[in-house]
């Protein structure tokens, strides 16, 4: 138990020497966006954790904006696609393209090739577009002809939608869904909010000040002290019961058997530990507390469990589900 504690002491040190960036770089996205705190906290623990985001909301509350923004204050590639319904695989992959002169194929890279790519409206996109980054998410790396390129690192997909009750949406596959590691459901801003953003964008010509604060290799960094925070095997048997309720509701004795359709993938265990020890990064701490999974556990199960159509007439969600699950299954 002192060895532990002693480690603690020395993870917390290095977590309070690594996280400064990070509360600057937070600082520095704040000098444009107002208020927006869940999203760009989110956004850092995706980061942290080597994570992909999806976060859904009407148009014009500074999604993407604040995604430029990121990338702007980590000094790091950006690439910026919008998804249309006419879009092709290569589009974003890049594609052969035949030089007649010596009868050979060449690779044509498309905009994936870069650290932070910001997908707007991703859910405009068919199918077979948006499985053009089942690859690059999962294996960080794109095959064009009989060639592999692996992608560079950092890389990171921060997927924008529409809400699927939108004209001219698609929804997404469960595939592709599953392999973002968090969907941030973004709302409008409060009243006081509201007259900030009047009063800093209200001009003709608006001048985005962000600063680069971190180089890409200090993300490295921060992963490498992330991976050392401790977790106390209670949280983890505590993280399993959160993913299994959502499997077997009876076992847990939740009133949400029949709302159910599928519950979480397994990726959520391991998305629900990393995201928690990001938080608990953020936050100046060597260790994992309860909070810190809470804190992370509707970002990370919302859009893995499934409902049934029962739920469905009963104008039952998803989140109605999460909430359950974590109201009941006991806290260590």
């Amino acid at each position: 138990m002192v060895t532990t504690q002693m480690d603690v002491k020395r993870i917390g040190e290095q977590v309070e020497s690594a996280s400064e960036p990070f509360r600057r770089l937070l600082e520095e996205i704040h000098r444009v966006i107002v208020g927006q705190e869940n999203l760009l906290h989110k956004m850092l623990v995706g980061l942290l954790s080597n994570g992909h985001i999806l976060t859904e909301g009407v148009p014009g509350l500074a999604k993407t904006m604040a995604v430029s923004c990121l990338a702007r204050g980590i000094n790091t590639g950006f690439q910026r696609i919008q998804f249309t319904p006419d879009m092709l695989p290569a589009d974003v992959l890049g594609t052969l393209i035949y030089r007649p002169q010596d009868g050979e194929f060449t690779v044509k890279k498309g905009p994936i090739f870069s650290n932070i790519i910001l997908t707007d409206e991703i859910n405009r996109a068919p199918a077979k577009v948006q499985s053009a980054l089942l690859e690059a998410m999962q294996e960080r790396q794109v095959t064009i002809g009989k060639e592999t390129f692996p992608l560079d690192d950092p890389f990171m997909v921060l997927a924008t939608q529409n809400p699927i009750e939108q004209e001219g949406t698609y929804p997404l596959p469960e595939a592709q869904v599953d392999r973002f590691m968090l969907k941030i459901v973004v709302t409008y801003p409060t009243k006081e909010q509201e007259r900030m953003i009047l009063d800093r964008m209200a001009v003709t010509k608006v001048v985005h000040q962000v600063e680069a604060v971190m180089q890409p290799e200090d993300i490295a960094k921060a992963r490498s002290v992330v991976d050392e925070i401790y977790i106390d095997d209670k949280l983890k048997d505590y993280i399993v019961d959160l993913v299994l309720a959502t499997r077997d509701p009876a076992a847990y004795k939740l009133p949400v058997a029949d709302w159910i359709q599928y519950g979480a993938s397994p990726r959520a265990s391991i998305y629900l530990t990393i995201g928690a020890k990001a938080c608990a990064f953020l936050a100046g701490r060597g260790y994992v507390t309860p909070q810190d999974v809470k804190d992370i556990a509707m970002e990370v199960l919302r859009h893995r469990v499934i409902v049934t159509y029962e739920a469905e007439a009963e104008e039952k969600t998803s989140e109605d589900v999460v909430r359950t699950v974590l109201d009941h299954v006991p806290v260590p």
